[in-house]
């Protein structure tokens, strides 16, 4: 973890009154505020998810004592590393924050081959500027209530611990990684969310999700087809009771998009998946329907 003197030049060209030191666990209120002064929707469990790491793999940046800054790395076997939550205080941004975290968090995986992020518009050139090129658009749609009505799909029944291994060899070759102990703890938070799909008695597709601050989030989505993708969702989505709801849509699927949209879903932002180094395509990301979100992956 870097130490109150990072070694690299555009982390001293911060402020002076700026120092970096390991994201603690005591610190998760003051992520949680930092993502609730830029709207994003992450709870408490996702610090902790981030902060649970040996060692830990989050770097806080400190002014006067507070929090005013973090960025978070994941490590997806050796094939490539994750970057998120990359958060600045809106009084502490155009201060060069976001360069030095980012920084940091290359540093941290420079050992891998590749490292991915979701980028929003507004962080895009930063992230072009250290050599990130674009992989495929995303769009974050949301529904703050859906139109979906229950039907018997015998295909899709509720997760179960037995169906796990089976979705954790199917998410690698998809997801491109191994990351069954992510997927783990999803399973573990919001059971209610995790489906999966079995034609012919093998597995077809998978469907996971997770609590937020405003939206719960329905993601990752992996399915061989578009159709089994929208029999997950609709089997979830039927019966979750009028809540509101978010997910990250590949754009590259029409007709998902479509049944997205026919349930009620509309765009709130766009990403854009990026990655430096590595080659294209990672996994296979024709059957990645919904990602896990920007901070996972």
């Amino acid at each position: 973890m870097p130490s109150s003197d990072p070694p690299d030049p555009s982390v001293r060209a911060t402020p002076p009154d700026v120092t970096y030191r390991a994201m603690q666990p005591e610190d998760t209120d003051a992520g949680l505020r930092l993502c609730r002064l830029s709207g994003w929707d992450q709870v408490a469990r996702d610090w902790e998810c981030f902060l649970a790491g040996k060692p830990p793999a989050v770097v806080a940046a400190i002014r006067g004592g507070r929090v005013i800054g973090t960025a978070a790395t994941l490590r997806f076997g050796g094939r490539f590393g994750w970057i998120g939550m990359v958060l600045v205080d809106p009084d502490a941004q155009g201060q060069r924050l976001g360069t030095s975290l980012l920084t940091w968090a290359l540093d941290t995986l420079r050992d891998l081959p590749a490292v991915r992020l979701d980028a929003t518009p507004a962080g895009h050139a930063l992230y072009q500027k250290h050599g990130f090129v674009e992989e495929y658009r995303l769009r974050r749609m949301e529904a703050t209530g859906v139109t979906v009505v229950q039907q018997p799909y015998p295909a899709i029944q509720p997760m179960t611990p037995d169906d796990l291994s089976d979705v954790f060899a199917m998410d690698e070759h998809v997801f491109g990684a191994p990351r069954a102990p992510l997927l783990g703890w999803m399973y573990a938070g919001a059971p209610e969310y995790a489906f999966v799909a079995r034609k012919d008695g093998r597995l077809a597709g998978y469907l996971l999700g997770r609590h937020g601050h405003q939206f719960e989030h329905l993601g990752p989505i992996v399915a061989s087809d578009a159709r089994t993708a929208e029999e997950m969702a609709a089997t979830c989505l039927a019966r979750t009771g009028g809540r509101a709801f978010i997910v990250d849509a590949a754009c590259h699927n029409e007709p998902w998009n479509l049944f997205l949209e026919r349930a009620g879903f509309r765009e709130q932002r766009p990403f854009i998946r990026m990655h430096r180094g590595g080659h294209p395509p990672f996994g296979d990301p024709q059957r990645q329907f919904a990602m896990l979100g920007p901070e996972f992956g």
